[in-house]
C-alpha cells in the first residue's frame, strides 16, 4: 500500500501544482517558468517507466507537494481555498471524462500533434500553449461543470495569460487521470487524509534537499 500511496500522491502533486499556477497567474500574470514547463511537459509523458517520470525529478515537483501538504493539513487562507477548489475541480472533471471515452481519444489524438511543436521549441512556447489551450476550451470546456477562475481580471483578460491557465487546467487533468489510474479516489482525501499528508511531508523534505544538494 505504502508504495501505491507513494505514487498517488506523486500524481496528487501534479494536480496540485497545476492549480497553484493557475492561481498565481490569475492574480499575479506570472508563475516560475521551470515549474511551468515541468506541468506541460507531463502532458507528452505518455508510456512513463515510473510515475515519477511523468514530471521529471523529484524537486521538479516540490511546489505541488508542499501546496498539497498545507491544504491538507487545512491551513486557511483565501488564495489557498481557490487552489483547492481548482484542485478538486480537476479531478471532478476527470470523472466525467472517464465517461466520454472518444473525448478522451481526441485529446489524446490532439495531444500528440503537438509533440512535434514541444519538440522544436520547448514546453513554455506560445504557439505550444496556445494549441493546448485551444484542445482544453474545444473538450473540457464543452462539460456543464467549468472551473471558474477567479483573480485579478487585468490579468486574466491578458490572452496570454488565459492561454497558459488553459494548457495548465489540461495538465491538471493529465494528473487526474494518472492518479485514478493509480488507484486514487477522492474518498481517499477524507479516509486516508492523515497519511497522504505525511507522505506528502515525507517527499517534499526530499525534494527540497534535491533543491540544495
Amino acid at each position: 500500500m505504502s508504495r501505491s500511496l507513494e505514487e498517488q500522491t506523486l500524481a496528487l502533486a501534479g494536480v496540485f501544482q497545476a492549480a497553484e499556477l493557475v492561481q498565481q497567474i490569475a492574480h499575479r500574470g506570472q508563475c516560475a517558468p521551470s515549474t511551468f514547463e515541468t506541468c506541460i511537459h507531463s502532458l507528452f509523458v505518455t508510456n512513463p517507466p515510473n510515475t515519477l517520470s511523468v514530471y521529471g525529478e523529484l524537486r521538479d515537483l516540490r511546489e505541488g507537494l508542499a501546496v498539497l501538504c498545507g491544504l491538507l493539513k487545512k491551513q486557511d487562507g483565501q488564495q489557498d481555498v481557490e487552489i483547492l477548489r481548482y484542485a478538486l475541480n480537476l479531478l471532478h472533471l476527470e470523472a466525467r471524462l472517464r465517461k466520454r471515452p472518444e473525448m478522451m481519444d481526441i485529446i489524446g489524438s490532439r495531444i500528440d500533434q503537438a509533440r512535434h511543436t514541444a519538440d522544436h521549441f520547448g514546453y513554455s512556447h506560445a504557439n505550444l500553449v496556445n494549441n493546448l489551450a485551444s484542445i482544453y476550451t474545444d473538450t473540457i470546456s464543452t462539460f456543464r461543470l467549468r472551473i471558474q477562475v477567479t483573480g485579478d481580471p487585468n490579468q486574466l483578460q491578458v490572452p496570454e495569460n488565459a492561454a497558459r491557465v488553459r494548457a495548465l487546467l489540461l495538465a491538471g487533468i493529465r494528473s487526474a487521470v494518472l492518479w485514478r489510474q493509480l488507484g486514487g479516489r477522492r474518498w481517499h482525501l477524507v479516509v486516508f487524509r492523515k497519511r497522504v499528508v505525511e507522505v506528502a511531508q515525507r517527499l517534499s523534505e526530499q525534494a527540497n534537499q534535491a533543491v540544495f544538494h
